[in-house]
Parts: structure tokens; C-alpha cells; sequence
């Protein structure tokens, strides 16, 4: 199987509402993004994405759309931390997204990894899937789901 892989950046705010150390304050990451793609490379002379998985352009359209661009600049909550929900409902225009589980980078990582693979798939069926999906919270810590 041949693998590809696209990397994204964008940042966003968070906070682990009962966690024991300073993660509990309101602060925000550079996250970087990598996604993994595995399968063949296509197969129709004559069409664009000839020898490809799929173009690096598609791929980062799709990321993209379905989670750097709600997520870039947004805080990322958890919808029972009601006392955050409730204050950044105060924010006229502030990008709130509402998450139904806490905001570690092992929850983000397997909701992008959840909401892109279907995404991915449907391209090109089952000659192309979501392998791994990594999210880097710092430079040194992140997070990997893996299919």
C-alpha cells in the first residue's frame, strides 16, 4: 500500500475543565494537522489524478472545509463546561464550537479523524481510505488515530 501525506496549521483555544495543572485556564495551540492517506494510485490515463491517491489540492480542500476552517480561531468547548459556554456566549460574533467531549488533542484527533475519513472514502471508494490521523498540540506533543 502507498502512503500520502498533507499538513495543515491552524490555531485555536481550548481548555480541560477539570484537569489538575494550568491546561485548566482559558489558553490556545498552533495546532498542526498531518492526514494520512493509503491506497493506489489511480489508474485512468488521461484524468488529472492519474498515478495519484489523490491530489494534494483535494485533500487539503476537504481538511479544509470540514475541520481547519470551523475550527482556525475558534475555542474549542466542551458543551457541558457551562460556565465557558455561557460567558463565550456573551462574545458578540465570537467563533464558538461546541464539542460533545472534553478538548484533550486525543478527543480533537479522533473527531478530525471521524469526520474526515468518510469524506476521504467516498472520492475514490475503496481504493482510498484515512490511515492515520495526527494532531500536534505543541511541536513535541500530539495525538495519532490510526485506522
Amino acid at each position: 500500500m502507498l502512503t500520502i501525506t498533507k499538513r495543515l496549521e491552524f490555531d485555536a483555544g481550548h481548555r480541560i475543565p477539570d484537569h489538575r495543572s494550568k491546561c485548566r485556564s482559558l489558553h490556545g495551540h498552533r495546532y498542526v494537522l498531518e492526514i494520512t492517506l493509503e491506497g493506489e494510485p489511480v489508474n485512468a490515463p488521461g484524468c488529472s489524478d492519474h498515478g495519484m491517491l489523490m491530489d494534494f489540492t483535494d485533500v487539503k480542500a476537504i481538511a479544509m472545509a470540514e475541520v481547519v476552517e470551523p475550527w482556525d480561531h475558534a475555542f474549542l468547548v466542551y458543551r457541558e463546561d457551562r460556565a465557558i459556554v455561557e460567558f463565550l456566549a456573551t462574545l458578540p460574533g465570537h467563533n464558538t464550537v461546541l464539542l460533545d467531549r472534553v478538548p484533550t488533542v486525543e478527543n480533537l484527533a479522533q473527531i478530525a479523524f471521524e469526520t474526515l475519513a468518510p469524506h476521504y472514502q467516498s472520492r475514490y471508494g475503496n481504493a482510498l481510505r484515512l490511515a492515520r490521523l495526527r494532531l500536534f498540540e505543541t511541536p513535541n506533543a500530539w495525538a495519532e488515530v490510526c485506522a
